[in-house]
């Protein structure tokens, strides 16, 4: 009984002496915390509140005491140092109070009270129009996380009647892209002259910044119009640079209103590369970008025209440019622009990021770029038919359809990757490769022509995800009794086990000729190819003639609606342009001289 009791005695104080267990001391340390958090939080809080307070209630203090200082002065003195109004108080200044630095800003505009007439009336003119001044003090302390400044303003009004002004009024106007108003744009005023004048301030709710009581001056007033993130608009002095500017230094004359309109948006970015046909990157490629904006005329100055390269990977980015139609031109004598991803010009909008492509082909002395685009969309057409002709020149393509061909075999056999476009990769002995001008025909022996010959071409790279579309092969026609006939085999390696060769249906049993031209499907997605040719004749007397092989295709690179001519000389040509569905154009002594870019807008037929 006694030993019961005992163990029920230890029991008992065991439980009453037991700790906490590791999850008991955890939850209450959470729970401890959440409630020192909040209690921390709350006390910053008030801190914050208290400090913003007391901040605000000393900034508003220094402005009621220099607002007053204001209200003491002359009224001819109330005015911005080298100003307009002229006066003795500074634009900035920085101002120490209670160990603490505030940045406090002071504007004074002459006002154009209606009650007289105005400065821009029609039936009332106001000749003096600067009938008070307003004086606007704002002050900030940027040391402080103060993100708005306190703004204070004030009247001022002259004892005595106004009487007559020889100045005159200078209206600055900031619109968007758009047309649209545009509020807090900056506009710095300064009087190219003798006289120190600077004005900064921001436009209203209307885009405006209007200055009353400006001297007069001809063409003595500077105006640059900014924004963060915006583009930049600006009047540009005569120089031998910009011998006549589109927008000279403003003019302010007596009793008169100046009003010069200004245009700025965000800023916009754009990557460009430049690739080959076969999207392949070619680094440091010379370029030269302008846009249509400009600064002056006769001769043209364009606002922004600079001579640039892409790096290694044939990119360059262009961080912050201004919103503008920009065309691109190859520099140097290494290659040409064959097309670009947009068409030409790259219309830039506020704010828009950009990718571009230039495609890129090997320098000939003339050539020709033709962008086809319907005229109501102004959107490309592809599918659309451009010819070119001239004496001894005739040539054919389609809009956003690429092509790779070769019309040279006299370099002869021995060559397996497609660099050299003048050779190929293996013949049968059987043929000529150069008769004359690179044509390929059948070998003579004797007086006759042997009956068979072929040649393997090189490898050419079509690049990834190509869609195969025409073969096409000239002369169209061959003497009688003559064949010109083709195979080709595609890969998605350029090092496959075997090639096979098939024609038309797919098969080896069919061939490719000038009136059976479309490339079997089984070809799309393989980015490499190579043909077979085969001459053949049953009139050994006569020859087969090999000029031409033109491969059509597309793929992620191939430009919209354009189309490239080139190895042309220069001179007049006919450019025919038809398409199903529109009016056919067609420009009769069109000429061609260096790189040539023309663009042809298209009419629905009937329209």
């Amino acid at each position: 009984m006694i030993y019961g009791i005992i163990l029920s005695m230890n029991s008992a104080m065991k439980k009453k002496y037991r700790g906490f267990s590791l999850l008991e001391v955890l939850v209450a340390t959470a729970v401890f915390l959440l409630f020192a958090i909040g209690i921390y939080g709350g006390l910053n809080l008030v801190y914050k509140i208290v400090y913003s307070s007391r901040l605000r209630i000393l900034q508003t203090a220094i402005l009621d005491e220099k607002l007053e200082t204001v209200r003491n002065l002359p009224f001819d003195q109330v005015g911005i140092t080298n100003g307009i109004p002229v006066g003795v108080l500074p634009y900035s200044q920085t101002v120490r109070r209670n160990g603490i630095d505030f940045d406090l800003i002071t504007t004074v505009r002459n006002i154009d009270d209606p009650f007289d007439g105005m400065a821009t009336g029609t039936v009332l003119i106001d000749t003096s129009p600067a009938d008070y001044k307003l004086v606007e003090m704002s002050i900030i302390c940027h040391d402080c996380i103060q993100q708005k400044p306190v703004v204070l303003i004030t009247r001022v009004s002259p004892r005595e009647l106004e009487g007559a002004s020889e100045d005159g009024s200078l209206f600055v106007h900031v619109f968007d892209a758009n047309g649209h108003d545009l509020q807090g744009a900056t506009v710095n005023i300064a009087y190219i002259g003798s006289t120190t004048i600077n004005i900064t301030d921001t436009t209203d709710n209307e885009g405006m910044v209007r200055v009353i009581g400006t001297p007069t001056g001809t063409e003595k007033y500077h105006i640059t119009v900014s924004k963060s993130g915006f583009s930049t608009d600006y009047t540009v002095s005569s120089s031998l640079a910009v011998p006549n500017p589109v927008k000279s230094p403003s003019t302010v004359i007596s009793q008169t209103v100046t009003e010069i309109n200004f245009s700025i948006d965000y800023l916009s970015s754009l990557s460009l590369q430049t690739i080959n046909q076969s999207c392949y990157a070619l680094g440091n490629s010379n370029f030269n970008i302008r846009g249509e904006k400009l600064i002056g005329n006769n001769p043209i100055v364009y606002k922004y025209d600079q001579d640039l390269y892409t790096n290694a990977s044939g990119f360059y980015d262009f961080l912050n440019i201004e919103w503008d139609k920009y065309h691109f031109s190859a520099s140097g004598t290494i290659y040409d622009i064959a097309g670009s991803i947009p068409m030409l010009p790259i219309d830039l909008t506020p704010g828009l990021t950009q990718d571009a492509f230039l495609i890129l082909k090997t320098h000939s002395s003339d050539s020709l770029l033709v962008q086809v685009r319907d005229a109501g969309t102004l959107q490309p057409l592809s599918n659309a038919t451009v010819r070119l002709s001239a004496v001894g020149y005739d040539q054919s393509a389609s809009t956003s359809v690429g092509y790779l061909r070769q019309t040279d075999w006299s370099g002869g056999s021995g060559q397996e990757v497609f660099n050299d476009n003048t050779r190929y990769y293996a013949d049968n002995g059987n043929i000529v490769n150069n008769s004359p001008d690179g044509d390929v025909k059948l070998k003579k022996v004797g007086g006759d022509y042997l009956t068979l010959g072929w040649l393997e071409s090189s490898i050419f790279d079509f690049g990834a995800g190509a869609t195969y579309r025409n073969i096409v092969i000239q002369p169209l026609s061959q003497p009688t009794d003559t064949y010109v006939k083709f195979q080709i085999a595609t890969d998605a390696s350029s090092t496959p086990a075997v090639w096979n060769y098939f024609g038309p249906d797919g098969t080896a049993n069919t061939y490719y000729t000038a009136t059976s031209s479309l490339i079997n499907s089984s070809h799309y997605n393989q980015q490499y190819l190579r043909y077979k040719a085969y001459l053949i004749t049953d009139d050994t007397k006569n020859t087969p003639t090999l000029s031409e092989v033109l491969f059509t295709y597309t793929n992620q690179c191939t430009p919209p609606g354009q189309v490239f001519f080139d190895n042309l000389s220069d001179g007049l040509y006919t450019l025919e342009v038809s398409r199903d569905g529109y009016n056919t154009i067609t420009s009769v002594d069109f000429e061609v001289l260096g790189s040539t870019i023309t663009t042809v807008n298209m009419s629905v037929s009937g329209t």
